[in-house]
């Protein structure tokens, strides 16, 4: 079974954390360190991401962690074999989150052959539409035994969100608010009234909450609404702050239990 369906089919009344971190920030070699470190605070998976020029999706600090790694020569050959040399050392599940251009680029089967190859278990590709996922990326996923996960968003509607649900697996990201990724301190009730929304359409893949997670009060507004949450922006702040894998997730801990 895929890691990622395993995770979710094993968790029994658990909450699940995933948290977000842009590889190659804030040093090139340093993605393998992070991992580890997120495997030994018992982080149920970890969605990698790979930087890039033009990030629609992200806020400003995962848009500046991008630029460092980037600058630092992050590419995703590069990423890939470092994910590669370490597959056999951990078993936290691993997301490739990155964009569609380099994708693209790299080429659809090469890309979903090499994710396996460096025990990727699923991929976030947040701007590839849904029509080029059905016909031409999901059965190269498929062959390999890669989940692609899409997002929702309050702006999606009931509609979209029934087709996602009955044309992938996996998980579905559940995309707190229309706007970019940030942290947030609280959800306000517009927020709820979404999540209570799409609890109320009773789907049938699990879903994780992300963006603007920071604080005990989102991550339990989250996890009341979801399978579990996914945390970025905070995480990566932490990380170009303590310059250490182990304090920043010590501090991320800490700042969640408050």
């Amino acid at each position: 079974m895929n890691k990622i369906n395993q995770v979710f089919a094993n968790r029994g009344d658990k909450k699940l954390l995933s948290l977000y971190f842009c590889a190659g920030c804030p040093t090139l070699e340093g993605t393998a360190d992070v991992i580890k470190a997120m495997e030994r605070h018992g982080i149920d998976f970890v969605e990698v991401g790979m930087p890039f020029s033009d990030p629609l999706a992200d806020g400003p600090v995962i848009q500046s962690a991008g630029t460092i790694a980037l600058k630092n020569g992050m590419t995703t050959k590069i990423l890939l074999a470092q994910l590669k040399a370490i597959k056999d050392e951990i078993h936290i599940p691993l997301v490739f989150m990155g964009y569609l251009n380099p994708v693209m680029h790299y080429g659809y089967e090469q890309f979903f052959h090499d994710l396996a190859d460096s025990g990727v278990s699923a991929a976030i590709i947040p701007d590839l539409p849904f029509a080029d996922y059905q016909q031409i990326v999901k059965p190269i996923a498929d062959k390999y035994d890669i989940r692609v996960i899409m997002m929702i968003t309050p702006e999606t509607s009931d509609e979209r969100i029934r087709f996602i649900d009955d044309n992938t697996d996996g998980f579905i990201y559940m995309v707190s608010s229309a706007s970019v990724t940030g942290a947030q301190k609280e959800f306000d009730a517009k927020k709820v009234a979404y999540f209570n929304h799409i609890n109320s359409m009773n789907l049938h893949n699990p879903r994780m909450i992300g963006f603007g997670i920071s604080n005990k009060q989102t991550l339990e507004s989250a996890q009341q609404n979801a399978a579990g949450a996914i945390i970025g922006s905070k995480f990566v702040t932490l990380l170009r702050e303590k310059g250490d894998p182990d304090k920043a997730l010590d501090q991320l801990m800490e700042d969640l239990s408050k």
